[in-house]
C-alpha cells in the first residue's frame, strides 16, 4: 500500500463536473493498493498517516497531528501511485491491485478514517471515476508512505 500525503490549505474532488468531496486545512491522502495489501497494513498506514506531525504548533515547528489541528482529510484512490517505469516510456501498472479487491480495501481505509477521525472530517474521491483533483498545498508540504518500509513484517 502506498499513501501520498499533502498538507494542504484546501482541497477537493470533481466527478462529471460535480464537486463530491472538499476540505479546507488537513491531508488529501492518494491511495494506491497492491494485491499483497491487507486491513491489517490499512491499519498500520494509517495509524502513521494520522499521527504523522507535519503541521506547525505555535512556534513554527511541525509538532502537530491532523488531530490536534482540527484538519479534515481527502481520500483519493490512486492505482497510478504503483506505475512501473523502469522499462520504456509508457509505465505498468501490474503492480497495481485489481479494481475489486482495491475497491474494497479503499471502503475499508475510508470507514476506518471515518471511525477515527468522525463522518464530518473524511471526504472521499469516487473510486474508478475520472476524478479532477484540485488542491492549494500548503508548504508545499508532501510525504511518501510505502507499506514495504512501514510495515514490512506486516500481513
Amino acid at each position: 500500500m502506498r499513501f501520498l500525503i499533502q498538507r494542504v490549505s484546501q482541497a477537493s474532488v470533481t466527478v462529471d463536473q460535480k464537486v463530491i468531496g472538499q476540505i479546507e486545512k488537513g491531508v488529501l491522502i492518494m491511495i494506491g493498493i497492491s494485491d499483497n495489501d491487507t486491513k491489517a497494513i490499512a491499519d498500520k498506514m494509517l495509524q502513521k498517516a494520522l499521527g504523522l506531525r507535519i503541521f506547525e504548533d505555535s512556534s513554527g515547528k511541525t509538532n502537530l497531528n491532523l488531530d490536534s489541528v482540527g484538519g479534515k482529510v481527502l481520500l483519493i484512490s490512486q492505482f497510478t501511485l504503483y506505475a512501473d517505469c523502469r522499462k520504456g516510456n509508457r509505465p505498468s501498472f501490474t503492480d497495481a491491485g485489481r479494481p475489486d479487491f482495491a475497491n474494497e480495501l479503499y471502503e475499508y481505509v475510508i470507514s476506518k478514517s471515518r471511525e477515527i477521525l468522525g463522518e464530518d472530517r473524511v471526504e472521499t474521491g469516487a473510486f474508478g471515476a475520472d476524478m479532477k483533483v484540485s488542491l492549494l498545498n500548503d508548504g508545499p508540504f508532501t510525504v511518501f508512505l510505502d507499506s514495504e518500509e512501514i510495515c514490512p513484517n506486516v500481513s
